[in-house]
């Protein structure tokens, strides 16, 4: 049981943590803060708070739990508030898309409180943001990565995974490099593909009639592009450095493909798309592909 539980940024991911604690009986009270007053209306309005602050120190005394559920980027800030009114026995977790630069942020503005800090990544998401979107069956089933600190208590760590466990999701552990390698490879890399595709036929000349032809592959390759452009600039930047190896792999890739084309190899092609066929039905079901 959670008596207080503070959520700093309640959109999809906060409110939705909000509402599945709230429906599994979990927590007793839930305060939420935000950069919008509307945002947190309406979160209170749906049940998701019980009420709002406008005061972080106020917010957060006393709480057992405060979830940083900003964009990247409000981290650092996010964390130099905390510091001075942080309670001793308040454990302070996070949801961020990439870790190592939160991980240095409380290590700058709380090296005291490393121990009941504990870095995390809830593994769901959506193209929607806000306080609107969000809903109590977001996590079931779905991963949830910890990066635990050297530091950190144990105690400290089975409660966040416990708390993550009771809305659904699987906990695992890894560090927090290979938490931004993996995540540049399969999550940040393919969001910015999709956002250079539509930005790309946006800006051509003939992009009306490019887009009144576009159908069901356009649209799956380029859903993700309609995801919030401010938390994805954060996260790219976050983790350039890993994303930039990404982009020169996959650049390799493309570069292999042109040379395909150039040689008229519809036999490597083929192969191609043969693997990346079986590989994604491989990784859709669990098993190897029947056919």
């Amino acid at each position: 049981m959670i008596n207080k539980l503070v959520i700093i940024g309640v959109g999809l991911i906060g409110g939705s943590l909000a509402l599945a604690l709230r429906q599994a009986g979990a927590v007793k009270e839930i305060i939420g803060l935000g950069r919008s007053r509307e945002n947190l209306d309406a979160a209170r309005t749906l049940g998701i708070i019980d009420r709002s602050e406008t005061d972080l120190a106020t917010a957060v005394k006393g709480a057992d739990v405060v979830v940083l559920a900003v964009p990247v980027a409000a981290m650092q800030p996010t964390l130099a508030q905390l510091s001075a009114c942080l309670s001793p026995h308040t454990i302070v977790t996070d949801v961020g898309s990439t870790k190592r630069d939160v991980i240095s942020y409380a290590r700058q503005h709380l090296p005291n409180h490393l121990a009941r800090f504990i870095p995390g990544h809830p593994i769901a998401g959506a193209e929607k943001s806000g306080a609107a979107a969000a809903f109590a069956d977001l996590f079931q089933g779905r991963n949830v990565i910890v990066t635990p600190l050297p530091e950190n208590e144990a105690q400290a760590v089975s409660r966040i995974t416990a708390m993550w466990q009771t809305c659904g999701a699987i906990v695992n552990t890894m560090s927090a490099q290979q938490h931004d390698e993996i995540f540049a490879a399969v999550s940040h890399l393919p969001h910015l593909l999709s956002f250079a595709l539509v930005e790309d036929i946006a800006f051509r000349a003939n992009a009306s009639e490019l887009f009144s032809y576009a159908a069901g592959g356009f649209r799956d390759f380029t859903r993700i592009a309609g995801s919030h452009p401010e938390m994805w600039r954060d996260i790219c930047l976050a983790n350039r450095d890993v994303l930039i190896r990404e982009i020169d792999t996959y650049q390799s890739q493309l570069n292999r493909l042109r040379g395909m084309l150039e040689q008229n190899d519809g036999k490597s092609l083929e192969e191609v798309f043969g693997h990346a066929r079986t590989a994604r039905a491989e990784w859709l079901t669990g098993k190897p592909d029947s056919q």
